[in-house]
């Protein structure tokens, strides 16, 4: 099966960035939108969530705190679970453990999390098999 996916990406460093991006988006037709994680990004969540919004472009982030102001979905690690995680560590390092000797250790809880209200907003109806498969749905 072949398939006529493109992929484009696009960077940006001031909010003005974001929204030429946004302009590239509309112009070139693109058919979604996934958002790196990033702090800036992060910070800038609600313009994010806005343009999407009022360019119709569905959007996948890397933290739920985009889909609770208005994101459509996101996929990430859990940060609750990995918080916990830097405890331990730190808390073993603490109690002389040599970091050096540690093990590296990776995130083995994710969460997905689908925002329904913007799906509805974008026309966009989400399989149930799909809202059976996410952590928690934001009605």
């Amino acid at each position: 099966m072949q398939s006529d996916c493109k992929f484009k990406v696009l960077n940006a460093s001031t909010s003005s960035d974001i929204e030429a991006a946004f302009a590239t988006l509309v112009r070139d037709r693109a058919d979604a939108l996934y958002v790196a994680g990033d702090i800036f990004f992060s910070s800038r969540r609600v313009q994010f969530a806005t343009l999407a919004a009022s360019y119709r472009i569905p959007a996948a982030y890397t933290g739920r705190h985009i889909v609770e102001v208005g994101g459509l979905m996101s996929y990430a690690t859990d940060r609750a679970d990995m918080l916990r995680q830097v405890g331990a560590y730190s808390g073993q390092i603490l109690k002389g453990a040599k970091p050096a000797d540690l093990p590296v250790i990776q995130s083995t809880k994710f969460e997905f999390v689908i925002n329904l209200q913007t799906a509805r907003a974008l026309g966009l109806e989400v399989p149930p098999g799909l809202l059976t498969a996410a952590d928690e749905v934001i009605e």
